[in-house]
């Protein structure tokens, strides 16, 4: 069995465009039916706030390949300086259930939900034509925040005329995660002290936080996309007058005191008045919407995505001679 520890995933390092190319594959194999993802149970115990998480599935297609992510959420880490997430991925043959590799997973788990969210941004940029233009607002600045604006640097930058961050522990811009962002983009950047003046400046705007609260409380402006990865940062009145929503899948982002949740409580948000990824990426839905209309996208995380990530980074180790052969 192949390991791959976080040394090794940083030695063969994230490629943005292969990795969304693997997420927008997976969506084609989820619109064709081939794939397997039975609901995800949360283990919690002592303190509510935290959880571990099990996240199988089977992807069918090309893939050929099932498997299992275990995922500790423990927020009150980032006190006491360590990660709030910890992952172990382990990687199943489809056809015998043997066991083929084990990777470290805090990396290519938080690449992932960079990647899902960089597929949504491609196709809702080819829908919208070459000539919209954004300004990005990411609110929240630890290990995905900082991820998301390395996608967005390497591969929108062009789309992209400033950008705005805010973190109200601050920013770490010398972080090791973004020394592949083009200085240009860099230039573009600015540090703000609130996430409000952020708001108000921004119509991408990307939430990546782990607030105990809902704190977003103002409509966003007309035609913006909000990718609300952190999902529980709007409060209901700020999302009231937003009729396109995308989820990953509806059944795991409407529970956990979700945004998505909140919305069905108050508002009467059904599965039936939401969009999913395979909508997006096989049937074009934001191409029928107007340049005027904002989007609002609350993946919850499918672990279809996570086994798809985990094949990714074996083939391409296994191609580079990288990682520890187990006996």
């Amino acid at each position: 069995m192949l390991y791959l520890g976080d040394e090794h995933i940083r030695q063969i390092g994230l490629n943005w465009k292969a990795l969304v190319d693997s997420m927008e594959n997976t969506v084609r194999i989820i619109d064709s039916g081939d794939y397997k993802q039975p609901i995800k149970p949360y283990l919690r115990y002592q303190s509510a706030v935290n959880r571990i998480i099990a996240m199988p599935a089977f992807v069918g297609g090309r893939l050929q390949t099932a498997g299992i992510k275990w995922i500790a959420s423990f927020p009150a880490n980032i006190d006491i300086g360590l990660p709030r997430a910890h992952s172990i991925t382990i990687l199943n043959d489809a056809a015998t259930g043997i066991p083929r590799a084990m990777l470290n997973t805090a990396l290519p788990s938080a690449a992932r939900t960079a990647a899902v969210s960089g597929l949504l941004i491609r196709h809702y940029l080819q829908a919208q034509g070459e000539s919209r233009r954004l300004k990005l607002g990411i609110i929240g600045f630890g290990p995905v925040g900082r991820l998301h604006y390395d996608l967005c640097s390497q591969l929108y930058a062009e789309r992209i005329d400033d950008v705005y961050l805010y973190d109200p522990r601050g920013c770490d811009m010398e972080n090791a995660d973004l020394n592949h962002v083009d200085p240009a983009f860099r230039n573009r950047t600015q540090l703000t002290s609130s996430w409000q003046q952020l708001y108000y400046e921004c119509d991408l705007i990307i939430t990546c936080t782990v607030s105990k609260e809902r704190y977003i409380d103002i409509a966003p402006a007309k035609g913006s996309l909000l990718l609300d990865i952190s999902l529980r940062d709007y409060k209901v009145d700020a999302l009231i007058d937003i009729h396109t929503i995308i989820v990953d899948d509806w059944e795991e982002v409407c529970r956990e005191n979700t945004d998505i949740e909140a919305l069905h409580h108050h508002r009467g948000l059904t599965k039936e008045q939401t969009y999913s990824l395979a909508d997006v990426v096989c049937h074009n839905v934001l191409g029928r919407i107007s340049s005027e209309e904002s989007v609002l996208f609350c993946p919850m995380g499918m672990a279809v995505f996570d086994i798809a990530a985990a094949d990714y980074f074996v083939e391409r180790a296994s191609a580079l001679s990288i990682g520890v052969q187990l006996q």
